[in-house]
């Protein structure tokens, strides 16, 4: 799979957010803020790997009915990533 430059901008992003919370940390900010913004990190997060696994889902089933081959274990495989995930 190629990753976009969209999913990697997502990715850089996010690595900024946590860098702002570790240096909120060493601040010694507020609990509320910090738990805030790591929150807001691991939805951003979530979001970034439910892109990642719906574009390679898209390449893959593509693929697969290319070459005949069943599209299903596929969505199977990609949907339990996306659980095991949470």
């Amino acid at each position: 799979m190629e990753y976009t430059t969209q999913i990697q901008n997502r990715v850089k992003r996010i690595e900024g957010q946590l860098r702002g919370v570790l240096r909120m940390m060493e601040e010694g900010k507020d609990c509320k803020e910090v738990i805030t913004q790591l929150s807001a990190a691991r939805s951003a997060i979530d979001r970034t790997m439910g892109l990642v696994v719906s574009t390679n889902l898209v390449e893959c089933a593509l693929e697969a009915e290319r070459n005949g081959e069943s599209v299903d274990e596929m969505i199977q495989e990609a949907v339990g990533l996306l659980v095991k995930s949470r």
